[in-house]
């Protein structure tokens, strides 16, 4: 105990900028009153002298320290589920940001198994799993310097996914094919000076996204809210601002996104529709979004209208944006740890999509799949899906370009052996470390059906 105290001292006085640690006293102190420090940078720091590209370089494997205050930990262990941030201090490479925010973060599916209540479907209860997905918050309580032009660090466990690719591979096909989607990569996290494992670095998709990704940056983003919901209405103001990710404290204006929908409606055939898509929509981009989207199965995407008890379908893990001088909008894909599972077989008893592409099961109805029965509506159902399909063409086209580009075999293999390469030690670490971790030969089997998965899509394709 004694020594890993030392090791954190060391950290801090090796990090620390000279200004912060004037008074060794005072930093012994803070440390053992499990204080957390207030660092001012100097502007030397590399930080804020690199953009994100540093961050998410895909040939490097980078190491994160977290450091919090011991009750702190306690307290977000104690009841992750509530998503509380609690302040802290992030230590990477020769730098220590102080204070940030950190919490546990996930939907249902990020705490299955790892919490101790008894329903896995409303998680509750303290942690029991050593690893959670983990945000940390650059810009705590008003914080204006950026990591590497980025407010906001996303650490994914990848608990439910023992091959630990299916977010790193599935965001960087979706790029490659000129899909406007976030970054991700590999990383090691340390929390209090003890190494917790392998996460995956995934961009948050905020105004630090639409800023790398967007020549107009200065649009509305929207989280999980379609154009048109399930009973064919315009969303209402109220549920587009509590969507709404940027332009939040503006004179903000829904017009874009409403008067959209209201083409969309008001077309009355597939020539209307599609010149609808065809002026408000990059339509290559969407129709390469779904291509890839569908040879991947990503079943728990915005094609997957999930319906409840009362048979109102929605669907989720995507995001909007709108460009105001081009009033295009732009379909943006989220949280691919499910991706890559039903390819084979439906492996998943929850997120398996009943239809292929274009196809609508009992007349528009909700109707029950799946080995729980759980209640899905078709997406082409949806009229603004629906005006997709009419784009056959694109989507074989774009569907071959995407066969033989970047999912040619080789050049998949070539990237997720380098990727193997860069974490596998860690792998070993991880699994020799936590008892409850995935165990390394676990792991190598889980690549290799992945890799099968992927042979198999290229032949029935």
């Amino acid at each position: 105990m004694i020594k890993k105290h030392f090791i954190l001292l060391f950290i801090l006085l090796l990090n620390c900028t000279q200004d912060s640690i004037d008074n060794n006293k005072k930093l012994n102190g803070d440390l053992l009153n499990n204080k957390v420090l207030n660092i001012t940078p100097n502007g030397s720091e590399k930080y804020l002298n690199y953009n994100s590209d540093y961050i998410f370089d895909q040939k490097k494997l980078r190491t994160y320290d977290l450091i919090l205050p011991k009750p702190s930990l306690a307290e977000i262990d104690s009841d992750p589920v509530a998503e509380e941030y609690v302040e802290g201090m992030l230590v990477f490479e020769e730098d220590t940001i102080s204070p940030v925010g950190i919490r546990y973060k996930g939907s249902i599916g990020a705490f299955v198994g790892c919490t101790s209540g008894p329903d896995f479907s409303n998680p509750s209860g303290y942690k029991t799993c050593t690893k959670l997905s983990m945000k940390v918050k650059i810009n705590w309580k008003g914080r204006d310097e950026k990591f590497f032009n980025l407010k906001k660090l996303q650490f994914h466990s990848q608990n439910l996914d023992d091959s630990k690719f299916h977010e790193r591979l599935g965001y960087w096909l979706f790029r490659e094919m000129g899909v406007m989607a976030p970054r991700s990569v590999h990383a090691r996290l340390n929390i209090n000076g003890e190494f917790s494992g392998v996460y995956a670095l995934t961009e948050q998709i905020d105004s630090q996204f639409v800023e790398y990704n967007f020549q107009d940056k200065t649009g509305n983003l929207y989280k999980e809210i379609w154009p048109v919901d399930f009973e064919g209405n315009i969303q209402s103001d109220q549920s587009l601002e509590k969507s709404l990710r940027t332009n939040e404290d503006e004179n903000f204006s829904f017009e874009i996104i409403k008067s959209f929908a209201k083409q969309i409606l008001e077309s009355k055939d597939e020539i209307t529709l599609k010149e609808v898509i065809n002026s408000r929509m990059d339509v290559d981009k969407i129709i390469s979004l779904i291509v890839v989207d569908r040879l991947i199965r990503n079943d728990d995407g915005p094609f997957h209208w999930y319906c409840d008890e009362n048979n109102f379908c929605s669907n989720h893990n995507y995001y909007w944006y709108e460009e105001p001088s081009t009033e295009k909008l732009h379909l943006i894909p989220w949280d691919l740890d499910n991706a890559f599972e039903n390819i084979v077989f439906s492996t998943n008893p929850v997120t398996p999509i009943a239809d292929n592409f274009g196809e609508i099961t009992n007349n528009c109805e909700p109707f029950e799949f799946g080995p729980w029965n759980i209640k899905q509506w078709s997406a082409s159902c949806d009229k603004l899906t629906k005006g997709w399909t009419f784009f056959s063409d694109e989507l074989l086209n774009n569907k071959l370009n995407f066969l033989n580009g970047p999912f040619d075999e080789n050049l998949v293999n070539d990237i997720v052996n380098e990727w193997i390469d860069q974490i596998e030690s860690s792998i070993i670490e991880e699994s020799e470390t936590h008892s409850d971790a995935t165990s390394f030969e676990k792991w190598k089997g889980s690549v290799d059906y992945l890799f099968s998965q992927l042979s198999f899509v290229r032949k029935s394709n």
